[in-house]
């Protein structure tokens, strides 16, 4: 039997005052795996993401628009929305065609299915935010929001 022996290290200094805990990266991931959790199971259908239901959103809102916009306006870089789009159009949610002016842009639009997907989960959003913010009061609310702006 080859046992290896337990090497054993001792425990980092840490700088005075450095709780990972107490971090603001670490804060944010951890709020957005709650946020993520709600939305998975508040939103209605389970094969829609965050950022899926973001982009569906914004096209219904918008109605055609170029994948380069699309990414731009739901704050995805080229290759998340390039991802997004490619699921959504494996699910006949959204249809693309070539641009007239520049054959390399896509155009992207909702199909009727995805039109009506985003008619059934739109109420669901609100709601989905409304749960995230729960453990706040009205007023923390409201801060908060203002703040993430800022910052953002």
């Amino acid at each position: 039997m080859n046992m290896k022996p337990e090497i054993k290290t001792a425990p980092a200094s840490m700088p005075d005052g450095y709780v990972l805990e107490d971090q603001v990266g670490h804060l944010i991931r951890r709020a957005h795996q709650r946020h993520t959790a709600l939305f998975i199971a508040m939103i209605g259908d389970a094969q829609v993401t965050p950022t899926q239901y973001a982009a569906l959103v914004k096209l219904y809102e918008m109605g055609e628009l170029s994948q380069n916009h699309l990414g731009r306006l739901t704050a995805m870089d080229p290759a998340t929305i390039q991802g997004v789009i490619r699921r959504l159009t494996g699910r006949k949610l959204i249809s693309h065609r070539p641009d007239k002016n520049d054959k390399r842009r896509r155009c992207l639009s909702l199909t009727s299915s995805g039109r009506e997907l985003v008619e059934n989960l739109l109420a669901n959003g609100p709601k989905v935010s409304k749960a995230t913010l729960d453990p706040l009061s009205p007023a923390e609310q409201q801060q908060f929001l203002a703040l993430l702006k800022r910052i953002t």
